[in-house]
């Protein structure tokens, strides 16, 4: 018997799928709101202290959730399942962590800008000019990253709840469309962090 026929014969759990869509809208909710707020409130922390090293390994989080959702899906194709739970929660840890160490790294550090050389915390017009073009491809690549980030956050979480839940038609119909962002998501992250290196 097919690991993919077993999982089929389970039945839905609909009344703990009503509980955990409860929980995705409050997360959802919280997560966008300390994301906002990030912006304007900053954490002093104890002298010699810093998180200098997070985006770093923020870019490595993302990388390793892009990685295990392509495992995942290639496993749900060859009929794997149980090896496509295992990279979804994978993916779903590293993008847990991601966001936590995120939150953790915004409140307590200085937003960092495309292009400014002496890392003053200021854009120049000198500056802006030096970088050029590129600083549109900066900044349009970011936003993109940021909105599909904030936009797909309740969907990814919805499709993890349906498939945890066994709603398995639910749970294909919103992969199909959530996974193609998810995994924007992850490699633009990468690639923000590559261009914005040299000004950390």
């Amino acid at each position: 018997m097919s690991q993919v026929y077993q999982f089929l014969q389970k039945k839905e759990n609909i009344s703990l799928a009503k509980k955990l869509n409860v929980v995705v809208w409050l997360l959802t909710v919280i997560v966008l709101f300390l994301v906002g707020l990030m912006r304007q409130v900053k954490i002093d922390l104890p002298a010699g202290v810093n998180f200098d090293y997070l985006p770093f390994f923020h870019a490595t989080l993302n990388c390793a959730a892009a990685i295990s959702l392509v495992l995942a899906v290639i496993s749900i194709k060859k009929g794997l399942v149980i090896n496509h739970q295992r990279w979804i929660y994978a993916a779903m840890g590293c993008s847990i962590v991601f966001l936590l160490s995120y939150v953790l790294y915004h409140f307590t550090t200085p937003e960092t800008l495309y292009g400014d050389a002496n890392k003053d915390g200021f854009l120049t017009d000198s500056e802006i000019e030096e970088v050029g073009f590129m600083r549109k491809v900066y900044l349009t690549i970011l936003l993109s990253h940021i909105s599909l980030a904030a936009i797909s956050l309740p969907f990814i979480l919805l499709t993890f709840v349906y498939g945890f839940t066994n709603q398995f038609e639910k749970h294909r119909k919103f992969a199909k469309r959530v996974f193609p962002i998810w995994l924007y998501v992850a490699i633009t992250g990468p690639v923000v962090y590559i261009m914005l290196q040299p000004y950390y």
